[in-house]
């Protein structure tokens, strides 16, 4: 984990979708007349296309153009921080208007005593192919809005339903690159013979969504007290274009391709990137641009077309571009219309397929797949494209895939449970009984008792506690049962020497098999070992960083024993222009060099935090504040950032490598890790001429940094490096592009900066305990003006 920094408001260019809900300007098409009717306690409204039926008891059906009712409900769900949750019994519904004369339902729910004066009122409309629903509800200041539902069952649906964030993009007002914010939640349904319909929201959890109830939270209301709303389409066209002509205004743009993950295998293929335009307002022309990007900036791609958009519709082009021979592509299409303009960005990219070697491979990956897009087989294809082969957590029942889908594409899997620290013996004793019985029927190989119980942060005052009611239970539990699954410590937030000390000193060292911590880092390279012992865990502290730690436990093991050392959460988070954390770019590089470093440590696994940019319980849902969201090596829309590339990189290069030393240079800014693999050997090289800190550029305010584009070269010094060389020299950059070097007169010059690259075709050589490069001599080092 890693500290949280104060964020700055933004809003997006058009403003979010609740606000346009809110407002009433939603419209899905051309309006048409609207029917009402009551008798014997039912209530109809009828629109093109759509239909409302309310009944006595709360229950409200929604129905297609011929009557079928597709979706219905009848309660609606509170709760209360004191007294809980309240569902409605019952419900009496009425003809009525809006206060702009547009004819509605009213609903009057009711509810048992133990709701106190909680009321709860829904007004349903409906217009052309859309039926606005918002409950206005009343009560105690106890009131949780973020804990209302209300309850829908789709009926005969054809496929599962799915949970659609809509997103658009946003250029930084404080400079730096643009990134994607969430302005509504799509919950979709279809039935077939082109019948779609969704569910619209501002806000909604997938978590706390079901087959019976969708989470509808509530936001105050100026009269008093809070508005829960959605609204409803039947469409035929996607979530994203069906909330841009819902809302009546401007353009949107999504951007698809025809590969899962934007994946190619080879260069030359056709990438198919196909934009969809919708037109909220009046017919209009318009122009869409495409520029596609290298990693170096060499612009790939570079058109535009010109087309029409009829009032509330689409215009979808496809773009095909060669896919690059290697590495990542960046596009961005901007679609103009008079003085609107709307923009996407997606990345594509060639990794071809790959055969991986290592049977006991330290490339993991730190939790389960929880966002299984596209497919389940899909998702664990790629993981193994990319060469990950453990997972940290997998156990029947649990969140993502059983064991048995690991089983069977050859992924070790191991698992991870959180006790409570603030439990009675007994419970404590009855926990570790139950969750050893579930780590060792999943399998497992190790058992990691806990996740981060070192709070607060490098004091050590946690570790008794943890040994007392978590570790030790767990241990005398394997002991009794003789079971031989190993044992983890919790993975540590950090390497907290003091709290490793205070659980050497109680005898945790002899409980455990490996030991298990997160390396979080702020902005600092991966090598950085900050200075002294007082190393600050605040929001700025150099407590935070990779290398130090990972040499102070080599330290204290050097004294107290060796042990497996397992990374079971490293990350590179990329917060946009935030200095903290990395940018698009230094995250493919600390990647290389983190899992390098690892690698030449001795590591014995590096889980990988995590898979996808998203958080649990609402997948894909943008959240440019939220850090916890930027951890990824995958995008929000599935496609790779160059951070998996990287990931990738290390895998194959580092599968069957063996560490053979680090490397002595004249320059002492000048570093290297040699390696021998079945393609020779292998040497790491890079040069810190411009320091271990990252970010230090720039107007920083804040927290907010004006990050680069990704293809922009943040190292201004290059260093020149003159050694003895064979016929070719290879090099690998950190997303694995190659270039072959041509040495001359037996030697090569290689210009090494602060990013980390791997050479083939040098000869390392040990002489008198020190291992060099024949032939080394280093040039002076001079300053480069990137130009963007």
């Amino acid at each position: 984990m890693a500290p949280q920094h104060p964020q700055l408001p933004h809003l997006s260019r058009r403003g979010f979708l609740g606000a346009a809900l809110a407002a009433g300007v939603v419209l899905i098409a051309e309006p048409t007349p609207v029917t009402a009717y009551a008798a014997a306690g039912d209530v109809t409204l009828t629109a093109g296309g759509i239909s409302l039926l309310a009944s006595i008891g709360g229950r409200l059906a929604i129905r297609d153009a011929a009557g079928v009712t597709r979706s219905a409900g009848s309660r609606f769900q509170l709760k209360d921080q004191l007294t809980g949750i309240h569902l409605s019994t019952g419900g009496t519904p009425a003809l009525a208007q809006l206060p702009d004369g547009t004819p509605a339902i009213r609903m009057d729910y009711t509810f048992d005593a133990a709701a106190g004066s909680t009321t709860v009122v829904g007004w349903f409309s409906v217009s052309t192919n859309h039926a606005t629903l918002e409950w206005r509800i009343t009560g105690a200041d106890t009131l949780l809005p973020d804990g209302f539902l209300f309850s829908r069952a789709i009926q005969a649906p054809t496929a599962p339903d799915a949970y659609i964030p809509v997103t658009e993009w946003i250029r930084d007002a404080g400079g730096g690159i643009p990134y994607e914010d969430t302005v509504g939640v799509a919950h979709t349904s279809t039935w077939g013979s082109n019948l779609d319909g969704l569910f619209l929201l501002d806000r909604s959890r997938q978590a706390w969504t079901n087959a019976t109830w969708m989470h509808a939270p509530g936001v105050p209301d100026p009269a008093g007290g809070w508005t829960s709303r959605a609204d409803f389409f039947f469409s035929e066209t996607r979530p994203s274009a069906t909330a841009t002509i819902g809302r009546g205004r401007e353009l949107g743009l999504e951007l698809t391709t025809n590969r899962p993950f934007n994946l190619y295998d080879a260069g030359g293929e056709p990438m198919e990137l196909t934009a969809l335009v919708a037109n909220g307002g009046a017919a209009r022309s318009a122009e869409l641009q495409l520029s596609v990007r290298d990693f170096d900036g060499i612009q790939l791609a570079g058109t535009t077309v010109t087309g029409s958009i009829a009032a509330a519709a689409t215009w979808q082009y496809t773009f095909t571009v060669p896919a690059p021979a290697a590495g990542i592509a960046m596009a961005e299409v901007v679609v103009r219309s008079g003085d609107d303009e709307a923009f996407a960005r997606t990345n594509l990219a060639t990794l071809p397929p790959y055969d991986y070697l290592s049977a006991d491979s330290m490339f993991g990956i730190a939790n389960y797949p929880w966002l299984q897009r596209p497919s389940a087989d899909a998702l664990l294809d790629l993981w193994e494209r990319v060469g990950i082969s453990m997972v940290r957590i997998a156990y029947d029942g649990g969140p993502g895939l059983p064991p048995s889908a690991f089983d069977a594409r050859g992924i070790r899997h191991n698992i991870e449970l959180q006790p409570s620290l603030e439990v009675t013996d007994a419970v404590a004793a009855a926990w570790a009984a139950d969750k050893l019985s579930v780590a060792t029927g999943a399998g497992a190989g190790y058992f990691e008792v806990g996740n981060e119980l070192n709070r607060p942060f490098n004091t050590g005052v946690a570790a008794q506690a943890y040994l007392d009611k978590a570790l030790r239970p767990v241990f005398d539990r394997r002991a009794a049962t003789g079971a031989t699954i190993k044992l983890m410590n919790n993975g540590l937030a950090g390497m907290d020497k003091p709290w490793v000390q205070n659980f050497i000193a109680a005898g945790g060292w002899d409980l455990i098999d490996a030991f298990a911590y997160h390396p979080g880092r702020g902005n600092f390279t991966p090598d950085y070992v900050p200075p002294g012992d007082d190393w600050g865990s605040g929001p700025e502290g150099s407590y935070w960083n990779f290398y130090g730690g990972l040499k102070q436990l080599k330290t204290l093991m050097a004294q107290y024993g060796e042990k497996e050392i397992w990374l079971t959460e490293a990350y590179a988070a990329t917060k946009p222009n935030s200095w903290w954390h990395d940018t698009y770019r230094h995250a493919a590089e600390n990647i290389l060099l983190s899992l390098a470093l690892a690698k030449a440590e001795g590591i014995k696994c590096v889980c990988w935090y995590q898979f996808h940019d998203s958080v649990l319980g609402m997948p894909q849902i943008a959240d440019p504040d939220n850090v916890e969201y930027h951890f990824g090596l995958m995008n929000r829309d599935l496609s790779p950032k160059p951070s998996l590339l990287a990931y990738a990189t290390a895998a194959r290069r580092l599968d069957l490598a063996t560490f053979r030393g680090w490397l002595t240079f004249p320059d002492p800014k000048t570093f290297g890790l040699w390696f021998d693999t079945p393609d020779g050997p292998a040497t790491v090289l890079w040069n810190r001429a411009d320091g271990y800190l990252l970010n230090t550029t720039g107007q920083r305010t804040d927290w907010h940094f004006p990050a680069p584009e990704v293809w922009i070269d943040p190292w201004p010094t290059k260093t020149p490096l003159t050694v003895a060389a064979g016929n070719v020299v290879q090099r690998v950059d950190a997303i694995g592009r190659t270039q072959q070097l041509s040495p001359a007169h037996g030697q090569v010059t290689l210009t090494l900066d602060g990013a980390p690259r791997i050479y083939y075709g040098l000869t390392p050589q040990a002489r008198r305990g020190v291992n060099t490069l024949p032939g080394c001599r280093q040039g002076r080092p001079r300053p480069v003006v990137t130009v963007g």
